[in-house]
């Protein structure tokens, strides 16, 4: 391959600069190509100058094309005339008329950064940053499988090293012949230093001993120091001891020679973890050994934030999918013991003492029913009543109850927007999302502090939207801050898990933070915790908007029942005989008389053969044939027969061209399931 840098040169078949001087210029070029991106540099004219061999991988040039001196018209032309800006075939005017466009924008050269989409399909991202007074360099990066740098040298320690020597050998025979052109090998090399500074990477050197003898400004930047101050400090010095132990052993394992490759973590000025993927290329002594070592690194910290919330969905969503299948066991049990202690306390005499023994019973299945809704809500499963909620007059509202709930030396701040902003949302949910908060707030100020409630307009932008894990669009944005003990970073992974809490024992369920993070999921919005120890924690979350409610005229209030209960057969359908049991003796007090089956395809035959049956009221989920299907199958069979379906997971589905069938949730007492059926639509009482 020829040369890639023009550099004036003195007796004819030379090369210029010192030995050193140029043996580091070729180190470069060989360094440059194993970069991933492509990388092209241009002077004022403006023709080419140097680039690389990725240059020629990624924008499928003519080899022939890419030398020094091509005008950059031509690579413009070559791109017009394959369609490389949009469209196909053009007339000349129209290639020229393209052509000269593009040229006039390169000679009023801005920095930028753009993106163009090949016809191959393959999408390119494009930076270009002047080099002052010289030309400027450009930089393509492939993201057609993603928007972040790849990792920019591959291993070719072998190779790296046989042209090491050999460009050694060669520039030590040179020597003597480069004296005359010592001023314009350093202008070439400040040119080179500037182009350094304008890639997109972090570039360093070090010796033998792990001192800095050149760093470019990216890698200075990313230790929060300048150029300057880095040279000749030692890498430990730079790193901090923390960051230092993690590399010791690739450093000792590049000081025998092996290039290495490796991730660390550092903590920023701003006490923020980042994340850095490094290469490391040892470079050989004439004498033998290791006389210092190339660094190229890549900032991966925002890699790394995209994985741990990958990581994070993933483990919520199992959890949830296990939550839900355990609510359907724990709601059967909690129907037969809710069922059996109401009848026992109504058929007991009350004066003889044995409510003391089954109110605290009833009571602790009643919490049980509680638990059951918050493990819902947690894994997403709990049906919701979302309509648009002025949010502003929610929180307002609120004040008075979580006044009530705090402490007196807590004081309540509300940020409330002056435009009302309106959320599809459950707006009980949202009550209980943040006085959850709140009371967590509460408990995180014991010697009092402030508390504050932000409301604001928030709009997620496409690429925003990909990070947060919602749809792009208008949202309400909710700050719930408090001036608390803080939390623990490592804690704050943990928050979401149901049973995890920071709090003593018995002072906290460990519900709390997953019920809001589930019903802020379920909403379609999303949620983030940040906390300093000892300076207070801040929860953000965002609902979606909506538009204000179009004013609803009145409901009619639907006929009274004219057909008594005792005159209706109710076709009892449920596949657990100690649930079925509960529900028939609920239906039986009611005083409907009761057919029983246990599961749909009994139920089916029952319904063929019986035609007094005046009611259905079965479960969802049963072997053979679910609730749902049995419902449609009585659709036909039967169009005015009224139906009711209890579960005891949350409300589901009705299968595609059915209607919605009213659905009762386990566990449900006796009023409940009166109140369902009182509901329902009989022929007796058509509803309005």
């Amino acid at each position: 391959m020829t040369s890639r840098l023009a550099i004036p040169t003195g007796t004819p078949g030379t090369r210029p600069g010192t030995p050193e001087e140029l043996r580091r210029y070729d180190l470069l070029l060989a360094g440059f190509d194993l970069l991933d991106q492509a990388i092209a540099v241009f002077d004022a004219t403006p023709k080419l100058v140097t680039w690389n061999k990725a240059l020629l991988r990624l924008l499928d040039f003519p080899e022939d094309m890419v030398r020094v001196g091509t005008p950059f018209e031509a690579f413009v032309r070559f791109n017009v005339k394959r369609g490389e800006y949009g469209g196909s075939a053009r007339s000349d005017a129209e290639v020229e008329r393209l052509v000269a466009e593009r040229m006039a924008a390169v000679r009023a050269f801005q920095p930028h950064n753009a993106e163009r989409t090949r016809p191959n399909g393959q999408v390119l991202s494009i930076r270009g940053v002047p080099i002052p007074n010289l030309g400027f360099v450009t930089l393509w990066t492939d993201v057609t499988e993603q928007r972040r740098y790849e990792q920019l040298i591959e291993s070719q320690n072998a190779d790296l090293e046989t042209r090491v020597r050999a460009r050694t050998a060669e520039l030590e025979a040179a020597t003597t012949r480069l004296d005359n052109v010592a001023a314009q090998l350093a202008r070439s090399e400040e040119r080179l230093r500037l182009i350094m500074d304008a890639i997109p990477a972090l570039i360093a050197y070090v010796d033998a001993g792990e001192h800095y003898l050149f760093a470019n400004k990216g890698y200075a930047q990313w230790f929060g120091a300048n150029k300057e101050s880095i040279v000749g400090r030692s890498i430990a010095e730079v790193f901090g001891p923390e960051a230092y132990i993690q590399i010791k052993p690739y450093l000792e394992q590049a000081a025998s020679g092996e290039q290495v490759s490796y991730e660390y973590s550092r903590t920023n000025a701003d006490g923020r973890q980042v994340y850095a993927r490094s290469a490391v290329v040892p470079e050989a002594s004439i004498a033998g050994g290791v006389q210092g070592f190339f660094v190229l690194s890549i900032d991966i910290t925002e890699q790394k934030a995209s994985q741990a919330a990958l990581i994070q969905a993933q483990k919520m969503e199992a959890v949830g999918q296990l939550t839900g299948g355990l609510a359907h066991d724990f709601n059967n049990l909690l129907t037969i013991i809710t069922g059996n202690l109401a009848t026992l306390k109504d058929k007991l005499p009350a004066h003889q003492g044995f409510d003391d023994y089954l109110e605290p019973a009833l009571s602790a299945a009643r919490r049980g029913t509680e638990l059951i809704r918050r493990l819902l809500t947690f894994s997403r499963q709990q049906p919701l009543a979302p309509c648009p909620v002025e949010v502003g007059a929610l929180v307002h509202g609120m004040t008075q109850l979580l006044s009530r709930s705090l402490t007196e030396r807590i004081h309540i701040h509300l940020d409330l927007p002056t435009e009302k902003l309106h959320a599809l949302v459950d707006p009980h949910q949202l009550e209980n999302a943040l006085l959850n908060l709140a009371i967590n707030a509460r408990d995180a100020m014991p010697e009092g502090g402030e508390l504050t409630i932000a409301v604001a307009r928030r709009h997620v932008s496409s690429s925003l939207a990909l990070l947060v894990e919602v749809p792009a669009g208008d949202y309400v944005q909710f700050d719930v801050s408090d001036t608390g003990t803080g939390i623990a970073p490592e804690l704050l992974p943990r928050l979401f898990e149901p049973f995890f809490t920071t709090k003593a024992f018995g002072a906290g369920s460990g519900l709390g933070l997953p019920m809001v993070y589930g019903f802020i999921r379920q909403s379609g919005g999303n949620i983030r915790i940040l906390s300093t120890p000892g300076k207070g924690t801040n929860v953000r979350f965002i609902v979606p908007m909506t538009d204000a409610p179009a004013p609803v005229p009145e409901p009619l209030r639907p006929a009274a029942t004219s057909v008594a209960n005792e005159q209706r057969l109710v076709l009892l359908v449920e596949d657990e005989p100690e649930v079925r049991k509960v529900i028939r003796q609920q239906l039986t007090e009611l005083g409907y008389p009761v057919l029983e089956a246990g599961n749909g395809i009994e139920a089916k035959a029952m319904l063929d053969a019986v035609e007094d049956i005046a009611l259905l009221v079965s479960d969802t989920i049963m072997p053979g044939l679910g609730g749902r299907e049995l419902a449609a199958f009585t659709r036909q069979l039967r169009p005015h027969l009224p139906i009711l379906l209890i579960t005891g997971y949350a409300t589901g589905e009705a299968p595609a061209g059915t209607p919605e069938t009213p659905t009762l949730r386990k566990p449900f007492d006796r009023a409940a399931l009166a109140g369902a059926l009182a509901t329902l639509d009989y022929p007796e009482n058509p509803a309005p």
